[in-house]
């Protein structure tokens, strides 16, 4: 069976490496292996306007018959590219999980959905642990979700830095913003290979601040005398924190709209986030609300089937009904 020896230090993509989504990747030395990642992708096919798009993950055959030399499993952050395939295929791998206390809450949920009773084990951003014979620290880089770590991997042979998805925000609302010197420096470390893992990282320019979106926001929910309801990824909290603030300065109720959002808002608490300005009206209570006193945060900005936005625009949703003059 092929290992790595000793004197070996390998990168094994089985998914995500030259394409968007299924993210898993190896590192082996010394006979022992380590997963980032186990995510999922959704593939388009004829039948996805009406079923919705099919789920597909990477084959992990190559390390389910190396499981026995596995060390671990990383998440680095919580989106579904990079762990929604952990609770399909952790049973082929059997090894302990690490990762940080929002993404412990987001991927033992799914856990729990599956009746499985993974060992995760909750590291800090910033620490340094030693798994086998590889030496893992955690590094803050900012992303579209809180507590998204790059990882600094070293091993007699050789040191890798895996960024994980990344943004550049000086400012991110929700979590650490970047710290530039603390990368700089790891140039004086002696890193031998980056493994860049981020969506148009190659094209030239660079991402607004989260922090840039709260006046723009607030100028057009305020000037409506509707509902307005804003599209937006469950996993993205610190835009949620954003349409928190704003619900509290022009006076409307905040309300959710899909169960992933609502999901994914109870992991975020749980990790110490939207405790401020980031109070819920149930949807029960929706209907009896005037509409310019009602901000709604919906699922579905992609245009996914089922979603609470294409629900609404299909006047089937079970707690909102739209009307003219809505947003």
């Amino acid at each position: 069976m092929m290992q790595p020896s000793h004197k070996d230090f390998w990168f094994v993509p089985l998914g995500g490496c030259g394409e968007i989504g299924m993210n898993l990747n190896l590192y082996g030395h010394a006979g022992r292996w380590l997963i980032v990642d186990c995510g999922v992708t959704f593939e388009k096919y004829p039948e996805a306007s009406r079923t919705g798009n099919r789920v597909e993950m990477p084959d992990p055959t190559f390390i389910s018959n190396r499981a026995e030399s596995l060390e671990a499993l990383i998440a680095t952050h919580a989106h579904e590219d990079h762990i929604g395939a952990i609770a399909h295929l952790w049973e082929q791998f059997r090894c302990p999980i690490y990762t940080t206390p929002f993404t412990r809450n987001v991927v033992l949920r799914k856990l729990r959905d599956k009746g499985l009773n993974a060992p995760i084990i909750t590291v800090l951003e910033g620490e340094e642990i030693s798994l086998g014979p590889f030496r893992v620290k955690w590094l803050p880089i900012t992303h579209s979700t809180p507590e998204t770590n790059a990882l600094l991997i070293t091993t007699a042979v050789g040191n890798v830095l895996h960024t994980a998805d990344w943004k550049l925000d000086s400012a991110p609302i929700a979590g650490q913003a970047i710290n530039p010197q603390l990368y700089r420096s790891l140039g004086q470390t002696g890193i031998d290979v980056v493994v860049c893992d981020s969506t148009n990282a190659t094209v030239a320019g660079h991402s607004v601040s989260e922090s840039e979106l709260f006046n723009g926001l607030n100028k057009i929910i305020g000037e409506s005398t509707q509902r307005v309801v804003v599209g937006c990824f469950s996993s993205n909290v610190a835009r949620m924190q954003t349409l928190g603030n704003v619900s509290r300065v022009s006076g409307r109720y905040l309300g959710l709209l899909g169960r992933s959002i609502q999901r994914m808002v109870s992991s975020a608490r749980a990790a110490g986030y939207l405790r401020e300005n980031f109070n819920l009206v149930d949807n029960f209570d929706l209907a009896y609300l005037q509409p310019d006193e009602v901000l709604l945060v919906a699922t579905g900005s992609q245009g996914e089937p089922g979603a609470a936005l294409h629900r609404l625009a299909a006047d089937s949703h079970p707690d909102v009904n739209l009307s003219a003059g809505d947003h």
